[in-house]
């Protein structure tokens, strides 16, 4: 199995594709099916994304490298665990040989959610990337020593439509705590990058040394359409245009302002189901 920062590393002229991937609610095979046939660098298991009840985001991270022998990493979000869950789980995904996660805040809960669950958030996101570190070098979250360290490549995420010189900063503290990459919400236009970089430059005083992968998203019509998609991409959408020729278009983009890491998202159907053809078609093209 690779870790993400020695993929990148050693990626020579091709970029290097995370693929995002959304854990089944039941355990029936097809999941096995659909990740067999994303050629890319590595499968990204979402944490129980739409706030529902799915398999273990670790768990499926480690099926499916075992059944389809694919690099994968795991999503694992500071909302629902405190701090004993969470190393204890981080422990287990070592123990399995899980060695990619990424550390999210997780969507908060509405005021209709609370009513039935309640939110931990014990550890923010740049705490637990600091508490992984921590891990990696034998040490829990209290100090205690464990019998062998952990040896996990830790993400943090990026969320540029938050604003880019807010996440310059937090990028920064992210970096500081140990993250060794980054993956970024999907964007739409490609010089994100360019502002992004000038932008953590100005907050670190030099370049970040961290390789990110940029978010690149395919869109359906009739599917999950995210705020944060410009009103543009929403009226091609609704005229008919094929998400992946506009996906591919993205492509080109990032090519031309040299983005050589990607995070693929693929088309979000309505009940939270997932389009992987689409996603298939697209990486035909580009591979």
């Amino acid at each position: 199995m690779a870790k993400v920062t020695e993929a990148y590393r050693t990626r020579a002229n091709k970029a290097v594709i995370i693929c995002d991937f959304t854990p089944p609610r039941g355990a029936g095979p097809e999941y096995l099916d659909n990740a067999r046939k994303l050629d890319v660098d590595f499968i990204s298991v979402a944490y129980n994304p739409g706030k529902a009840v799915r398999v273990d985001s670790a768990m499926l991270a480690y099926t499916i490298k075992e059944r389809t022998g694919k690099d994968v990493l795991f999503n694992l979000a500071t909302r629902d665990m405190n701090r004993l869950a969470l190393e204890s789980h981080l422990l287990g995904a070592s123990v399995l040989g899980l060695e990619n996660l990424l550390i999210l805040g997780g969507d908060p809960f509405s005021q209709r959610d609370l009513e039935r669950v309640k939110a931990v958030s014990d550890f923010r996101p740049t705490e637990l990337i600091k508490a992984v570190a921590d891990m990696n070098q034998g040490l829990d979250f209290r100090g205690r020593n464990l019998r062998e360290p952990t040896d996990l490549c830790i993400g943090g995420a990026i969320d540029l439509g938050r604003g880019i010189d807010t996440e310059a900063r937090l990028t920064h503290r992210k970096a500081q705590a140990g993250a060794h990459y980054f993956v970024t919400q999907p964007i739409f236009d490609a010089m994100e990058k360019t502002r992004f970089e000038d932008a953590y430059r100005s907050v670190a005083g030099e370049p970040l040394g961290q390789p990110v992968f940029y978010g690149l998203q395919i869109l359906v019509g009739g599917g999950v359409i995210f705020s944060s998609v410009p009103e543009e991409v929403r009226r091609e959408l609704e005229a008919g245009r094929d998400g992946v020729d506009m996906a591919l278009e993205m492509w080109e983009q990032f090519k031309s302002v040299g983005i050589d890491a990607v995070y693929l998202v693929p088309p979000i159907l309505k009940g939270g189901a997932r389009d992987y053809e689409a996603a298939r078609r697209f990486l035909e093209r580009v591979r």
